[in-house]
């Protein structure tokens, strides 16, 4: 089963996703959601990361959630979400779970109007429709963070170990190929 976060921006448009491709999945709103779950793997979505990690704190979710990505949980971030899971962010003194050795730029490739649609080609998957929103980008990567996707000359999509991000949003173009990785090469599921 996975969890996807639910306390701000487009966690539905992941259930719906996860529906589309036959995986049972729940909302995390609160500590109780995580009782007594068998939680295969979890998707923090894209929203504003500054509110989604207040609420984090507020909730006491960031511990238990930290905790299970640290012990290897699988984990899915998406534009906000990746900002959640790096260790760095250029141009922000926070930093949430630093669960993958990457520095982000926030808002790198504009403001809302900056925001545009693509495809690139995306590593073991092909080529892959990609929109942007407001979204971050990869500026630096350590040598043990595989690089899957880049745009503009800018690296959107990464995995270490059990942590991958991307800066766009596969979850708003009806591919179901990103999630499909997900499950299958981080998750393990087939």
């Amino acid at each position: 089963m996975i969890g996807v976060l639910a306390l701000q921006g487009g966690f539905i448009e992941h259930i719906n996703t996860l529906n589309k491709l036959g995986i049972d999945s729940f909302e995390i709103r609160k500590l109780s959601d995580l009782e007594n779950k068998q939680i295969d793997g979890l998707i923090l979505p894209g929203g504003e990361s500054t509110v989604i990690g207040k609420l984090l704190r507020e909730t006491g979710l960031f511990a238990p959630i930290k905790e299970m990505i640290d012990s290897g949980v699988p984990v899915f971030g998406t534009c906000a979400g990746m900002i959640l899971l790096a260790n760095k962010l250029e141009n922000d003194p926070s930093v949430y779970f630093g669960a993958i050795d990457i520095t982000v730029k926030r808002n790198a490739f504009g403001r809302q109007l900056g925001s545009f649609h693509t495809v690139e080609e995306f590593q073991s998957i092909g080529s892959v429709p990609m929109t942007f929103i407001r979204a971050p980008y990869i500026s630096e990567a350590s040598d043990v963070v595989e690089i899957l996707a880049a745009s503009k000359g800018n690296i959107v999509a990464a995995r270490q170990r059990n942590v991958l991000v991307t800066s766009f949003h596969p979850e708003l173009t009806g591919d179901l190929s990103v999630h499909k990785y997900f499950l299958s090469q981080v998750c393990g599921k087939t």
